[in-house]
């Protein structure tokens, strides 16, 4: 699904279609409430949220993967939990190489379970269950702030800069999962990546610690010497591109596609084909990469991204402080 054209900001206004939606959002934002009403189960051990406030691709997975990789290197047991949207597995499962799919667990369980444990399901509880009688000393959770399931120690919600809250509306007149109001209130920090093109900075809590990053293409797999034809199916698009762009890639066609999009072989024939007739590699991120067909693997190089923080002493901090939170 692409986002329409109305869900973006602009300036503090509204469109007439957010506006003619507006009543089914009241109704959304209404069933949201109810649902946060239920009692959650308090894990044995810390549980860390990186969630967001709206649909779509804001980096909390790239987040998840920082904050994990820095617990990987304190020597602790950590496991991630998330639904695997995408995925048709319903009942609540550990992610196993060489037999799971991004048709089962969808792309992103894939990728955590690169790095370290990884339980997909709806159930938060119960995956959370599953992951501590594993071995589990401490769990991140990528999204999942709106899941009244499970009790979390620190919720930080991810922000794209470029997107912000959008128009303000929560579904479906807007990109929002509930009120911005209701989802801070549930938030101990906030981190922006990119430039705060819309000025969200500005409108925040002033009690609420707002940090920043950006997106650092991985200089390793960049293809700097060769003509490229990129595509992508994330939340947006663009900011592969522009980021490949930037780090001095020369981009010849950009193919865009819906987030957690499944390729099918005519699609994957028509970008063989571009790239043969430009004369050009094909490059995509990790999470298409991981939803491809393992024979067009091998024709594709997977270009990835790591976080920067503006204050290299933040995450630190915040893996102190939610440690400390639940005395571990």
């Amino acid at each position: 699904m692409h986002a329409p054209h109305f869900w973006e900001w602009q300036g503090g206004s509204r469109s007439f279609p957010a506006l003619l939606l507006s009543p089914f959002s009241w109704l959304y934002a209404a069933i949201g409430r109810m649902r946060l009403r239920r009692h959650p189960w308090a894990a044995p051990v810390p549980v860390l949220c990186c969630g967001n406030l709206t649909v779509g691709g804001t980096g909390k997975t790239t987040v998840a993967l920082d904050l994990g990789r820095r617990l990987v290197a304190r020597n602790r047991r950590v496991a991630f939990l998330t639904r695997g949207y995408g995925g048709n597995l319903r009942q609540v499962a550990r992610v196993q190489a060489g037999r799971h799919t991004a048709r089962d667990v969808g792309d992103e369980a894939l990728l955590l379970a690169a790095l370290a444990p990884c339980y997909v399901g709806a159930d938060r509880a119960q995956a959370a269950r599953l992951a501590i009688a594993d071995g589990a000393d401490c769990l991140i959770m990528d999204d999942g702030l709106q899941n009244p399931g499970l009790r979390r120690d620190v919720s930080l919600v991810v922000v794209d800069g470029y997107q912000g809250f959008g128009n303000g509306c929560v579904l479906p007149a807007g990109p929002l999962r509930e009120p911005v109001s209701s989802g801070l209130s549930r938030a101990q920090a906030i981190l922006m990546i990119g430039e705060d093109r819309t000025g969200l900075l500005h409108g925040l809590p002033p009690a609420l610690p707002c940090h920043c990053a950006t997106l650092q293409q991985n200089e390793a797999t960049l293809p700097l010497h060769c003509p490229v034809v990129a595509f992508a199916g994330i939340g947006r698009p663009s900011k592969f591109f522009d980021g490949l762009r930037q780090s001095g890639v020369d981009v010849r066609q950009a193919v865009a596609f819906a987030d957690h999009h499944p390729y099918h072989p005519a699609e994957l024939a028509q970008l063989l084909k571009t790239a043969h007739d430009m004369k050009a590699r094909l490059v995509t991120t990790p999470k298409d990469f991981v939803r491809l067909p393992p024979d067009f693997q091998a024709r594709v190089t997977p270009v990835g991204v790591s976080l920067r923080w503006s204050d290299p002493q933040v995450p630190e901090r915040l893996l102190e402080t939610w440690l400390g939170k639940s005395g571990q």
